[in-house]
This record gives C-alpha cells, sequence and structure tokens, in this order.
C-alpha cells in the first residue's frame, strides 16, 4: 500500500497538469526559500532604484535641440577661427559653445545695436540648394 501512496495524484482542475504527491510536496517547500530569496533581491534592486532616481533629479540636464542652418563660407570659417583662438587661451571649445556665446553676446544688445549689427549682415538663400545646383 506504500507503494501506492506514493503514485497517489494531487487533486489538479486540468488533468494534464497532475503532479504526483512527493512532487507537490517539494514544489511547495521551494516556493517560501524562493520568495524570500527574491524578497532580498527586491530590496536591493529598490535601494538602487531610489538612489538612481536621487541622481535623476539633482542631475536633470536641460532638453537640447538639433538644427541646420545656411551661412556664408567665410562666416563658417570664423567659428574655426574662435576655437583655434580659445585653444591657444587654453579653453577648448566646441563649436556649438562658440555659436551660444555668440547668443549670448547679443542678448546683451539692446534693439537699436541689435538693428546695427543684423543690418550689416549679408542676406543669403536659406534652406539646402535644389538638386543640380553648385554651391
Amino acid at each position: 500500500m506504500t507503494a501506492e501512496k506514493s503514485k497517489i495524484v494531487a487533486p489538479v482542475a486540468d488533468k494534464s497538469k497532475a503532479v504526483s504527491a512527493p512532487v507537490a510536496k517539494k514544489i511547495a517547500t521551494k516556493k517560501p526559500a524562493a520568495d524570500k530569496a527574491s524578497a532580498k533581491v527586491s530590496a536591493k534592486h529598490a535601494d538602487k532604484k531610489v538612489a538612481a532616481v536621487k541622481k535623476v533629479k539633482k542631475a536633470a540636464k536641460p532638453k537640447v535641440v538639433r538644427d541646420s542652418f545656411t551661412m556664408p563660407e567665410a562666416e563658417y570659417q570664423k567659428i574655426a577661427d574662435i576655437k583655434v583662438i580659445c585653444a591657444k587661451a587654453g579653453v577648448p571649445v566646441k563649436k556649438s559653445e562658440v555659436l551660444r556665446a555668440g547668443l549670448l553676446m547679443l542678448s546683451l544688445l539692446d534693439a537699436a545695436e541689435m538693428k546695427t549689427v543684423f543690418g550689416k549682415l549679408e542676406k543669403i538663400a536659406t534652406g539646402r540648394p535644389k538638386k543640380g545646383q553648385a554651391n
């Protein structure tokens, strides 16, 4: 009769998933240990996530925008010249930093001064050249 007890099937709604009693006991005893381990892991991950969220809140970077523009070659060369001057002075800068500095300087002007500066600029066609048209 002991041989029959080991083959007793645990009641399951779906008969295709029937498990013998000894196997059911092993499964039942393993779950709590797995839950404890996963709880420890979850707690560690939760601490890391909280720390990460705090870092993100502290170091939130401003949103940046990519754009393209058209300018005469001589004015574009001035950007490279300014970069060389800055590098010699020990302050290496990027092209975008040169443009942003120019915007900062323009923002310090009043309307009359801006009108004078923009009046000196050569008017150019904006956008990309049409196909087949040389630069």
